[in-house]
């Protein structure tokens, strides 16, 4: 399968720059995945499509402010991408990052970050560098915090700066609880205490597990065939709450409705048959496109996804690469806004 067939064309006026001014007001097209019809909606009237019963699983990863701009012992500019934290160390920790700077710094130098963080260029591998970091005074992770910047994706456009404090806010779902990831699960950016009130007011049960987005959100596929690919692999938890959620949903007739891509991935990586899942952790490279039998997710609430695309393979492989483009194709044509802070699909068969 070419890669070529998961392309189309998006005007760059709908990347969506800013979030909107409330997380639930982004609009949402629904698509049956069975006969390829759509209808258009807002997401704060995903009440209206789910049922008594259903199990809404969301990521609740955390993403970490893993972007630093600081200085080289030079004076030159420098910036880190932590990818992941390897190990503690007496005052800090030993990341594997990705590296940017007009010259590249030689193993034992010093890099200097705001808020008294500081790094020791440790060794280089390709494009993966290790460093240690280390401050002061207080907890490394606190320091982190105050000094790094969500990594927002290079389609949004920031100053040279970097992101600002709203992105700190906005880049993060509401439920964010276990700090890992670099780039956001982005469908369950559209969510609001008081929407998942209702849903629960609704019938609606809730569960929750981790997949800490890496480096497979950022890299493009390469290959001319789709099956050549090769996923980065992701840190997963499904715990056994949500293993036992899955079960009594299946137990009352429910559907399972995965928030995002990095859910229906951990679900389909767990599937232990009959539709039920089983509690792991570990690191997980599935790379779902068409051709995949789903075990587990019977619904799903995505954003609409680059060109090429894994993500869009994935979500070709749940409703059909033809059914999917032709509803992009609607999309663009509606106007809707596209990718990270953008707008959403609900994808299920019909009622």
């Amino acid at each position: 399968m070419k890669v070529d067939r998961f392309d189309y064309e998006l005007p760059p006026r709908l990347i969506a720059q800013r979030p909107l001014a409330r997380r639930d007001s982004s609009r949402l097209l629904v698509l049956d995945r069975t006969t390829g019809t759509t209808d258009h909606r807002r997401f704060d009237q995903l009440v209206q499509l789910v049922r008594r019963g259903d199990l809404l699983v969301l990521n609740d990863t955390r993403v970490v402010p893993a972007r630093l701009v600081g200085r080289k012992a030079t004076g030159g500019r420098v910036e880190l991408l932590l990818v992941e934290r390897l190990e503690a160390t007496a005052r800090g920790a030993v990341w594997r990052c990705w590296l940017k700077a007009s010259r590249k710094p030689e193993p034992g130098s010093q890099l200097a970050f705001p808020e008294g963080l500081r790094a020791t260029v440790l060794a280089r591998a390709g494009a993966d560098w290790r460093v240690g970091l280390e401050c002061d005074e207080g907890p490394l992770d606190t320091r982190l915090e105050q000094a790094g910047w969500p990594p927002l994706p290079p389609y949004i456009r920031r100053d040279d700066d970097g992101p600002d404090n709203e992105d700190r806010r906005r880049y993060q779902t509401v439920f964010a609880r276990r700090p890992g990831a670099i780039a956001a699960p982005t469908a369950g950016l559209h969510f609001t205490e008081s929407l998942l009130a209702r849903l629960r007011d609704a019938g609606v049960e809730q569960a929750w597990l981790t997949l800490h987005v890496g480096l497979g959100t950022f890299q493009p596929v390469t290959v001319e065939r789709v099956e050549d690919h090769r996923m980065h692999e992701e840190r997963f938890d499904l715990p056994i709450t949500a293993a036992r959620a899955v079960a009594a949903t299946r137990e009352r007739g429910g559907r399972v409705i995965a928030v995002g891509t990095t859910v229906v991935r951990t679900l389909e990586q767990c599937a232990a048959g009959d539709g039920l899942v089983r509690a792991a952790g570990g690191r997980s490279a599935l790379f779902i496109y068409p051709g995949f039998r789903f075990r587990v997710v019977d619904a799903m609430i995505t954003n609409f996804h680059l060109p090429r695309s894994t993500l869009l393979m994935l979500v070709s492989a749940f409703a059909g690469r033809e059914r999917v483009l032709a509803a992009y194709r609607s999309a663009v044509a509606e106007e809707y806004r596209f990718y990270s802070y953008g707008d959403a699909m609900w994808i299920s068969d019909a009622a």
